[in-house]
């Protein structure tokens, strides 16, 4: 049930999209909103002019002492960690405190939720699972922790007949209430221990997705080759059901209610009797495959025919800057994976390939190794393209095991891929390091990657 804000006194703490996000939809509610930020009202620049034509009352820097005690509800941006004294203080007195995404879904109840988290692959997983529930002709918002707040899919509740989510630990953090249909764990690797006091604190959090759910109308679903999420699983209450790329679950595994296996070119959903093929170049590599089984089950169990999933899988753009297939020219194929901006990143993108790869790599280095990209590439790396501030680190790190051409720049490095790649070999921008040496972020480095490739 919606909740009454109108004419209650609401504080949103944090105003980055999400804050932002929250804040518009409290006023559309009529609540009376103080919106806070550690940020100067220069730093804050368009928002806080946004704020003042609403009416909102803005306060920057440290938050004024008992303000937050004397709100009926307090809205929490994802970046805000919940444990600071101010919201500790509030709680102590009875206030409510709620994240963006929990405030967003008390105006969403009456439409199905997916809600996707993990470490890795939620925003593959995210968006492809909307492209299903697109294919089957369901108006669909995809958002979350990936491009659109929850709060702005709330602001037109009617327009939505499915709602597919990625959700972070922080997000996770600040519900109460939110009931997801169908709530995936994708996987789960040691993160964010700068906000955690250990792994199970954070596993904890990721665990926050099945708490709501009910047994008889809501199915989670789980990596059931990952030990650790299976044991977050066991404390779901709704039907978990498992995707697997061998078909041999962790032996500590809970019962499954059904599994998704991988097979050669493709899945099959084994509890279904039904297979589905994997063709489409974005969606490559044995981390795809457990993205797509994790979609396909969100969708099939969600209600998406068998048609739609497949149609799905195949039209699926990919997102910009993973893996994404720019174009094949004289049967060499360009792929842009920029957001490979560390060593761990690049190992995943090389899985996805047999061989025949041309490496453009270099940038801001991280400091990290590069032995195990180099070992990881042995047999399928032809030749490796330097730029940028870390290229003579990468060169000593190829040394012995690939030629290695010092392009310094991207422009060099497509002009000299050009000139060495031959049909059936893969030009991959994979750079293992930050862009900031030549690019503004790393979506400049890819959208000049692929002018550059286009022009060619």
């Amino acid at each position: 049930m919606n909740p009454s804000l109108s004419g209650r006194k609401v504080a949103v703490f944090g105003l980055a999209k999400s804050g932002v996000a929250a804040l518009r939809l409290l006023v559309q509610q009529g609540a009376k909103v103080t919106a806070l930020d550690a940020r100067s009202e220069d730093a804050l620049g368009d928002v806080a002019k946004e704020l003042r034509a609403k009416g909102v009352e803005l306060v920057t820097g440290a938050t004024p002492e008992g303000l937050l005690t004397r709100q009926d509800l307090v809205v929490v941006s994802p970046g805000v960690p919940l444990s600071l004294p101010e919201l500790e203080a509030a709680r102590t007195s009875g206030v409510p405190v709620w994240g963006e995404i929990e405030l967003a879904g008390r105006y969403l109840t009456g439409t199905r939720l997916l809600g996707i988290t993990g470490t890795n692959g939620k925003s593959t997983t995210t968006a492809l699972t909307g492209e299903l529930y697109a294919k089957a002709g369901l108006r669909t918002f995809v958002g979350g922790n990936l491009g659109r707040p929850l709060a702005e899919a709330a602001m037109s509740p009617g327009d939505w007949d499915a709602l597919v989510v990625e959700l972070s630990s922080f997000q996770l953090e600040g519900i109460h209430q939110l009931k997801p249909t169908g709530a995936a764990i994708l996987n789960l690797t040691p993160d964010h221990l700068d906000r955690y006091a250990n792994h199970a604190e954070y596993g904890a959090a990721k665990a926050r997705i099945f708490m709501n759910q009910d047994a008889g109308s809501d199915f989670a679903v789980v990596n059931a080759d990952d030990a650790a999420v299976m044991g977050l699983a066991t404390a779901a209450r709704a039907p978990v059901y498992g995707f697997s790329l061998t078909g041999r679950p962790v032996v500590d595994a809970p019962k499954l209610a059904g599994l998704a296996i991988a097979r050669p070119g493709g899945f099959e959903l084994e509890f279904a009797g039904e297979s589905y093929t994997l063709t489409n170049r974005s969606l490559r590599g044995a981390h795809n495959a457990q993205n797509a089984m994790a979609a396909a089950l969100l969708a099939r169990l969600g209600g998406v025919a068998k048609d739609a999933v497949q149609a799905g899988l195949d039209s699926y753009p990919g997102l910009a800057h993973r893996l994404e297939s720019v174009r094949v020219l004289d049967g060499v194929e360009w792929v842009n994976d920029s957001k490979a901006t560390n060593v761990d990143s690049v190992l995943v993108a090389l899985k996805a390939f047999a061989g025949d790869v041309w490496l453009i790599a270099g940038g801001k280095g991280k400091g990290a190794p590069y032995a195990p990209m180099v070992e990881a590439g042995q047999g399928k790396v032809k030749g490796v393209l330097t730029i940028g501030q870390d290229a003579d680190a990468l060169a000593r790190a190829y040394a012995n095991d690939a030629p290695v051409h010092a392009c310094g720049t991207l422009d060099a490095a497509v002009a000299k891929a050009r000139e060495v790649a031959r049909p059936g070999d893969t030009v991959l921008l994979s750079p293992a390091c930050a862009s900031y040496d030549q690019f503004k972020n790393f979506e400049d480095r890819g959208d000049t990657f692929k002018r550059l490739v286009g022009a060619l």
